[in-house]
């Protein structure tokens, strides 16, 4: 009678994709949200510049820091949740706290010439492309 033993490298590896998709779920991360990367970004193309359209509810417009560096983008502050005086605490599901997200961009932004505006928790970029990144054309004579 032939006796089945279980492989334990079939073992190991059932363990380390269990491993790696706790890893990439998004249930411990550290932002107000409480989901995944914080701001949540949009970003697209308008001509030679980029839009950068960020969801900051809550947050008020002083305690937002945005900084650009070459191609790297920097969206940083703080949420603060307030309660009334003597309030007593029963359920705490709105996070507070600090953010600090950088990304790349993929074009070098003119950083003398961007601009914010924030409107009901919503913060809109303009990143205007630096001249020295532009394509130039080559005459081939």
């Amino acid at each position: 009678m032939a006796r089945l033993i279980p492989d334990p490298f079939e073992a190991l590896f059932n363990l380390q994709t269990a491993l790696d998709a706790s890893r990439a779920s998004d249930w411990l991360a550290r932002g107000p949200s409480g989901r995944g990367a914080y701001p949540p970004l949009n970003i697209f193309r308008k001509g030679d510049d980029l839009v950068v359209i960020t969801e900051l509810p809550g947050i008020h417009r002083d305690d937002v820091d945005v900084q650009v560096q070459g191609d790297r983008l920097r969206i940083a502050g703080k949420k603060v949740v307030k309660y009334g005086e003597g309030a007593s605490l029963h359920r705490r599901e709105r996070m507070e706290g600090g953010f600090d997200r950088t990304i790349t961009i993929p074009i070098e932004v003119d950083a003398d010439r961007v601009k914010a505006e924030y409107r009901d928790g919503v913060l809109a970029l303009l990143l205007p492309r630096a001249e020295r990144d532009k394509p130039k054309s080559i005459t081939i004579s």
